[in-house]
């Protein structure tokens, strides 16, 4: 002990030794602070390390499922970059709550399959080229069937003005089309997509008539 029981000897001197060496207690505790400091440090990098390798550079976090993923990279990898994304046709698409207060979607019917779809509610200023940009997406142009199937007949005068008949290589493609595409808002109004009517019957009951 440093202090004593004070005694009247008059006054007494104090000194204190203090050893270079560390203490064991303290040189433990330092230890300790070093190897939880590298820990930290290790669990920094490897959690830097996970979230690279998670998001990478461009890619979505959290991570796709692998439908999605596949999905996705079918899109970038097949849709060539001069028509519309998936991710602009569903930014500018209305839902189904927005479509129900315009009345072109009041008694909207989508109509029998096939492979070719009609196009109504078109601004007065879309042309043949903007129609392109946006169901050239459902068109394979490496192959010559696919590119001489695709076809735009846009109505820019009379009755059929605003209106468009489009034809796709398969019903498949004409099927996508519709549902990605039906609300789209192009040039502030939103398009309605149908499967275009078949003329024949039409054709047929004409003929029937002739006969008698």
């Amino acid at each position: 002990d440093v202090f004593e029981q004070p005694q009247h000897v008059g006054h007494k001197k104090i000194e204190f030794h203090i050893s270079t060496d560390i203490p064991a207690v303290l040189q433990i505790n330092s230890e300790k602070e070093e190897k939880d400091g590298k820990t930290l440090y290790f669990k920094y990098l490897s959690a830097t390390t996970e979230e690279i390798n998670n998001t990478g550079f461009g890619r979505i976090f959290p991570a796709p499922s692998s439908n999605d993923k596949m999905e996705t990279e079918e899109e970038d990898d097949e849709i060539p970059s001069e028509f519309i994304s998936r991710k602009d046709l569903e930014k500018n698409r209305l839902s189904r709550e927005e479509m129900e207060k315009f009345s072109v979607f009041k008694n909207y019917e989508p109509g029998d399959p096939n492979c070719r779809i009609y196009v109504k509610n078109l601004a007065k200023q879309v042309q043949e080229k903007d129609l392109k940009f946006i169901f050239g997406r459902y068109v394979d142009f490496q192959s010559e069937v696919e590119r001489n199937m695709f076809d735009i007949r846009l109505m820019k005068e009379g009755r059929m003005k605003g209106q468009a008949f489009i034809g796709l290589p398969n019903e498949k493609a004409a099927a996508k089309a519709l549902k990605e595409a039906n609300g789209y808002v192009l040039f502030e109004k939103p398009m309605v997509v149908q499967f275009a009517r078949s003329a024949r019957p039409k054709q047929d009951a004409s003929e029937g008539k002739r006969k008698k």
